[in-house]
């Protein structure tokens, strides 16, 4: 696959682009079934949506068809999104998404796995849904559980798309049929070489003084033998080896510190920050369990987000803004860019 990375200028401020997986209810734990479409957990949206105003974070909602297609889930997030407070992107799962065709197992939840026909007709059927329901054309895309494939890139240009934010570095999903991003930075890259579909992996990484061995050292410390022993976590707390997301579901604010910091001093000005929307309540996903998980989970946003534009000097662009700013930049980097 053609990857043309994007390496900002290092003494420009640098850029948080906000993500949510704004999906259906269902059981993490469980097969995948059709019939688990609730989207009761959205009446508690502005939990997060205030947060965001606070920090004047416009955040990119990519939305799910159970989401665009059920008025109690997309009327919250269309008002957002027609005061400017938010983006409106699109998110495929396919087990959930018409045309229903294929078997339902973890293979085809990926999207990227299914035929080209199924997996252009799914997203197009789900991007008419968002027009009919939000009255925009979704320019932003992330694909089901990150499952980006190889007929992905072109059916986004066919239907318009802009931006894709499926690549989750530094995970290899190949275990449960899915992508490998072990090797890919967080870097934004362009995927053709007419720039015209920019792709912005979720940030993630190894860090730590053992970093550079990456996904060989993460697979023999994942061993069930050296997880059991607990060196994972020893070799985390003496800050020689982790693999570190920049979300707040399953990760500490200190630990999306210590990834943020690691990342710019290794040049990185651009960053994806993502959860999903289920975890706005209690009991939907497995990172928010109880009131106490959701206190935690609402905190370590804050914090982080406290830090990236305070502390850091960061500024905050959706996934379509950031690509309208290269754009504008047009490769003469300049010092007072922003």
């Amino acid at each position: 696959m053609y990857r043309e990375l994007i390496h900002l200028p290092l003494d420009i401020r640098p850029i948080l682009t906000v993500v949510i997986h704004t999906e259906e209810e269902f059981d993490w734990s469980s097969d995948f079934d059709r019939n688990e479409v609730g989207v009761e957990h959205i009446k508690y949206i502005d939990s997060v949506q205030n947060l965001f105003d606070k920090y004047k974070i416009k955040p990119t909602y990519v939305v799910g068809y159970p989401i665009a297609s059920q008025k109690a889930a997309f009327e919250p997030l269309k008002a957002y999104a027609d005061s400017g407070r938010a983006e409106i992107g699109a998110h495929l799962h396919p087990w959930v998404s018409p045309p229903y065709e294929e078997e339902v197992n973890p293979y085809n939840s990926y999207p990227g796995n299914l035929p080209r026909e199924l997996e252009f007709n799914k997203l197009a059927q789900l991007t008419g849904k968002i027009q009919e329901s939000f009255g925009i054309t979704p320019k932003s895309y992330l694909a089901g559980r990150y499952g980006f494939g190889p007929n992905t890139a072109s059916i986004l240009q066919e239907l318009g798309y802009e931006v894709d934010i499926s690549p989750a570095p530094p995970i290899d999903f190949r275990d449960d049929g899915g992508p490998n991003y072990s090797s890919y930075s967080s870097h934004p890259f362009w995927i053709d070489k007419q720039h015209q579909l920019l792709v912005l992996p979720g940030t993630g990484a190894y860090t730590g003084l053992l970093h550079k061995g990456g996904h060989r050292i993460f697979r023999i410390t994942s061993h069930p033998l050296l997880r059991r022993a607990r060196l994972p976590g020893i070799m985390s707390r003496l800050q020689l080896f982790e693999r570190l997301r920049l979300s707040p579901e399953g990760y500490t604010q200190n630990e999306m510190r210590r990834l943020s910091r690691a990342l710019l001093a290794s040049g990185l000005r651009h960053f994806v920050f993502s959860f999903h929307s289920p975890s706005v309540m209690p009991g939907c996903t497995p990172y928010v369990q109880n009131s106490s998980d959701l206190n935690n989970f609402i905190l370590a946003c804050e914090q982080y987000f406290d830090f990236f534009i305070n502390t850091l000097n960061g500024v905050s662009m959706t996934a379509i803004e950031f690509k309208q700013h290269l754009k504008t930049l047009n490769k003469t980097w300049t010092r007072n860019s922003f």
